[in-house]
């Protein structure tokens, strides 16, 4: 396949008002084609999508098509092959700011949890003052207080990634890019930490793209999902979650409509996971 320069674009202000927050058009990627031509693997294949802003948006689909792949392309940490990536300005004229939480936490061992916290302030030139006070405030908000100086190894798994999850919202950035951020954890702190996002996103509305294998954490967090076939990765259904907000986690287990849309969305996976292993084989 024929590559092209492409890069991350910022939208026209003059047309920001009319333009998704993120807007990805025919992105494509393969690994090995200049090492080795004759064995090179098509990780995504015309891959378009766009979020509206304060859209939370969640993407699911087999292991290996490419989601984790996308979200590093967002975030300028894989350099683009083919296609386009458009970040529409914010509306007081400057770029967005991204956040990116991981699915391992990454906390730095030597600092402690308001430190590990305040990180990205730190690193923004915030002064002392203000970014102890917002790693603070963000802190409580996670349920954390008390445990400010504390070090990662004095707290739970399940403690260090809402250090974690603090970290990446502390810097309020405008669009956030979640890489299966709750998939390590055990099914009751896994709801737990689920429902206290769900709360900070239904009180902020942030744009977030979010990436999991959890088709319940999905229909449960989002306004719209999109589901990727097998390699190479390409958006191969889109559902549109209509259950009224604000939602309970125990509620929502019990509906209708939340039940469907588990049954469509897996047989959906399902199904374009047996059509790429048969077109591979």
């Amino acid at each position: 396949m024929t590559t092209q320069a492409a890069d991350i674009h910022l939208a026209d202000p003059l047309t920001r008002h009319r333009d998704p927050a993120l807007a990805i058009e025919a992105l494509d990627f393969q690994v090995g084609q200049h090492t080795r031509p004759d064995q090179s693997v098509e990780i995504l294949r015309n891959v378009s999508l766009s979020i509206e802003a304060e859209e939370f948006v969640s993407i699911v689909g087999p292991s290996g098509c490419g989601k984790s792949t996308l979200l590093n392309f967002i975030a300028g940490l894989t350099p683009i092959q083919s296609g386009k990536i458009t970040i529409a300005d914010h509306p007081s004229g400057g770029p967005r700011l991204l956040g990116y939480m991981f699915q391992q936490h990454g906390l730095l061992p030597w600092r402690s949890v308001l430190d590990n916290v305040a990180l990205g302030l730190e690193i923004a030139g915030v002064d002392k003052q203000e970014r102890v006070a917002r790693a603070g405030k963000m802190i409580a908000e996670m349920g954390l207080t008390g445990y400010e100086h504390h070090f990662p190894s004095e707290v739970s798994g399940g403690m260090c990634q809402r250090v974690s999850l603090a970290r990446t919202l502390v810097t309020n950035p405008d669009i956030i890019l979640m890489d299966e951020p709750f998939g390590a954890l055990d099914a009751q702190t896994r709801i737990f930490i689920q429902e206290m996002f769900n709360q900070y996103w239904e009180t902020h509305r942030k744009t977030v793209l979010f990436v999991t294998h959890d088709l319940s954490e999905a229909i449960f967090l989002s306004d719209r999902i999109l589901v990727m076939g097998t390699r190479p990765g390409r958006v191969v259904a889109e559902y549109r979650v209509e259950i009224p907000r604000p939602r309970r986690f125990d509620s929502l287990r019990t509906s209708a409509s939340f039940n469907q849309l588990l049954g469509d969305i897996w047989q959906d996976i399902k199904t374009h996971t047996q059509l790429g292993t048969a077109h591979h084989d």
